[in-house]
């Protein structure tokens, strides 16, 4: 039987805040998480993901980043998933078995090999071991561009039936045959959470479970708001108010994520800079004003023009 994780609804996977002479933030990392889980409406938190910069971190950081959040998730009764990728399935067990120890997360999130590229075969291999031995839920990260791993609805169906293997944050890219057909499938205990910010709209009126959405950094509320619409079945207000996050979240990804995000964020003053580590360069000031022009908009809306 597998293990209750509670995958619906919006998940954040927030930003790590630095200083302009790029250390961490972490009482503004902990003011972003409270916003989020309170006046945002958010079901729960990602760390360390890739919005996180996680491979910029150093393991004291990681471990800094996982107790703030955790602690904010535990305040408000929500859960955290954890961002633990790797194409060492070794390694990976054993971050998931420090995990699951230290009690902080309900699930981790882990991408296909990256990489390495080991077919369907190896990553399905993968995740049986990790599902065997890391003592943790799993909501497997499927996004083929940053991995070259690319899964088949078959692999999928198999993955999704291990017994830890609680979800998948689908960011394919596209929404076609096979997100349809994994969309339209059942498998009990197994969540679907869109992971393509500019066509989360469609992807939840086609059936996801929710979403973790870096543009939800932004306006947490409004990402919250549009799951609540497609559930509620509310199609018009979901389609007009998922036409302007669309807009919203091309502009925040029109540079490396999340440079754009954390550009906006520090104009909102929200951030106390918008730096990024290398590779990662700040986003240019023209992207950032258009995004930040956008993030706005959703503040001088009355709710009622939503639901109109």
């Amino acid at each position: 039987m597998k293990p209750e994780a509670h995958l619906t609804g919006l998940f954040v996977p927030l930003v790590t805040p630095f200083t302009d002479d790029l250390r961490l933030a972490p009482d503004t990392l902990a003011r972003l998480a409270d916003e989020a889980l309170s006046a945002g409406g958010a079901r729960g938190l990602v760390a360390l993901g890739t919005t996180a910069e996680a491979a910029t971190l150093t393991p004291e950081e990681k471990r800094t980043v996982v107790r703030i959040c955790a602690d904010a998730c535990r305040a408000y009764g929500a859960p955290l998933i954890v961002g633990v990728g790797t194409n060492d399935t070794a390694a990976a067990v054993t971050t998931l078995r420090e995990l699951a120890r230290s009690g902080d997360a309900a699930a981790a999130l882990v991408p296909a090999p990256p990489y390495t590229r080991p077919g369907e075969a190896g990553t399905l291999a993968h995740f049986t071991a990790l599902a065997a031995h890391g003592g943790l839920p799993l909501v497997v990260y499927d996004i083929p561009y940053r991995t070259a791993q690319p899964l088949g609805t078959g692999a999928l169906h198999a993955i999704g039936r291990l017994p830890q293997v609680v979800g998948v944050k689908y960011a394919t890219g596209v929404i076609d045959a096979a997100a349809m057909e994994l969309l339209g499938s059942s498998i009990p205990g197994f969540a679907v959470l869109g992971g393509d910010d500019a066509v989360i709209s469609p992807l939840l009126a086609a059936g996801a479970h929710g979403g973790v959405l870096a543009s939800a950094n932004v306006r947490t509320a409004d990402y919250a708001e549009l799951i609540s619409l497609w559930q509620r079945d509310a199609t018009g207000p979901a389609r007009r108010l998922g036409a302007e996050l669309a807009r919203l979240s091309a502009a925040l990804f029109a540079e490396p994520n999340p440079t754009v995000i954390k550009g906006v964020l520090h104009a909102q003053g929200r951030i106390p800079s918008p730096a990024v580590r290398l590779p990662l360069l700040a986003a240019s000031a023209d992207v950032v004003g258009r995004a930040a022009e956008l993030a706005a908009a959703g503040t001088r809306r009355a709710p009622q023009e939503i639901a109109a």
